[in-house]
């Protein structure tokens, strides 16, 4: 496997790991929904360890939420999400969205697909533009 970078938006924060993921998932639970602001989650699970800060990492912050086991970390300038140690320091979860590139994993399922919502379930049969509708 060889190397992939990501970052957030903004280009405050980089890093670099590893191509070598063990579980790749879309999570459609509702706390994934707030997190991203988006449908689902897509997040990629690998070693702890699998990860070198190239800059930007004091520009990172973690939230914690007080009662549930999960968490987000993101770009303190941006927002964009980041990776970040699972709480219970087994993985280190990766958004998708913050690669550079398309990792080698594929999709392994869709998870807390009984909380999918009903406009994404229809917005994935869309018609499906290049870019902004003319």
């Amino acid at each position: 496997m060889g190397e992939i970078t990501g970052g957030c938006c903004c280009g405050s924060v980089a890093f670099k790991l590893e191509d070598s993921f063990q579980k790749f998932y879309f999570c459609h639970c509702e706390q994934c929904r707030k997190l991203t602001g988006s449908a689902n989650a897509a997040n990629l699970f690998t070693a702890p360890a699998n990860i070198q800060w190239l800059k930007g990492e004091e520009k990172t912050k973690r939230y914690e939420h007080p009662s549930r086991s999960f968490a987000k970390v993101f770009c303190t300038d941006c927002g964009s999400p980041l990776p970040f140690l699972s709480k219970s320091g087994k993985f280190l979860i990766v958004p998708a969205g913050s690669l550079d590139a398309e990792p080698a994993k594929v999709v392994d399922a869709q998870i807390f697909c009984a909380e999918q919502t009903q406009w994404h379930q229809t917005g994935i049969q869309a018609e499906k533009q290049p870019g902004f509708p003319s």
